[in-house]
């Protein structure tokens, strides 16, 4: 095999691997999010692509940033997801691909307007402050608190005027944030435990946990239901009602089994009921 084949493949397994641990999932959905936000608040298409590319920037920051502060941590337990940990791509190159997203997400920002541009970065900020410490603290979830509900004013912020978003939208995305925050760490509370990460979820453990994440998110719909100016009865009454019976099915199916998939889903169902009602009525 030739030397150009040899690091050819070389090359295609660390773009891979940067791929994988870029938590790409969770990446997209709040890129895809913001865009929406955007779009529906006034955003012409350049600043529609130029915000797309920051928040995006900013997500594979986080991504890159957890599994190259983690990398020693995942291997310890035997995280087979974490390529880093794996040896699928190097703990270097997340390293610098992180540097490199971070960098990016301010320039990229910054081009948006000095308001918006300092809302995104802060929202960034908050992210790998959590990479950085926060995760393994009592205040784990303040981090994810202040990273979405800066977000969207990092948004409003790149429309036409800067104009500062409702109360209730950074409200709303701070508490899926949070609920989020829960959501992500639950599955790994066992792996985080071998190692001495104690956050928030961890300190009250799976079945108080689902049930704050569940409160969390209930607690978005009722903002979504009663908040928005113009919203009829019928939509308030509608959107508060399913989010609490979703959350007290939700509690139920935790308080019966906590590590059960049915709590997890009912919750996945709420913040996606939350999601699309923020995106619907703000645009």
């Amino acid at each position: 095999m030739s030397g150009t084949a040899v690091h050819s493949g070389k090359s295609s397994r660390t773009l891979l691997g940067l791929a994988q641990a870029c938590h790409p999932l969770p990446s997209l959905a709040v890129t895809a999010v913001a865009v929406l936000l955007g779009l529906g608040n006034g955003l012409d298409g350049p600043r529609t692509i130029l915000l797309g590319a920051a928040v995006l920037a900013g997500q594979l920051s986080i991504g890159w940033s957890n599994d190259w502060i983690d990398a020693a941590r995942d291997r310890a337990t035997g995280r087979t997801d974490k390529p880093a940990a794996t040896g699928s791509v190097s703990v270097r190159a997340v390293a610098v691909a992180a540097t490199a997203a971070s960098v990016a997400t301010v320039v990229l920002s910054l081009l948006l307007g000095w308001f918006a541009g300092i809302a995104l970065i802060l929202s960034v900020m908050g992210g790998w402050a959590y990479n950085l410490g926060l995760k393994a603290t009592v205040f784990s979830g303040a981090a994810y608190l202040f990273a979405f509900g800066a977000l969207p004013v990092g948004v409003y912020a790149a429309a036409p005027g800067e104009p500062w978003p409702p109360w209730w939208v950074p409200v709303v995305s701070a508490l899926l944030g949070f609920g989020a925050h829960f959501a992500n760490v639950l599955p790994d509370l066992r792996a985080d435990a071998e190692t001495g990460v104690r956050g928030l979820p961890h300190r009250l453990g799976p079945r108080a946990g689902v049930i704050v994440m569940a409160a969390a998110l209930a607690a978005a719909s009722a903002v979504l239901g009663l908040s928005p100016a113009g919203a009829s009865v019928l939509y308030s009454v509608v959107v508060v009602t399913a989010g609490i019976a979703l959350a007290a099915a939700t509690t139920v199916a935790a308080i019966r089994a906590p590590h059960s998939a049915i709590a997890f889903r009912l919750t996945v169902a709420i913040a996606l009921l939350d999601v699309v009602l923020l995106i619907t009525i703000t645009a």
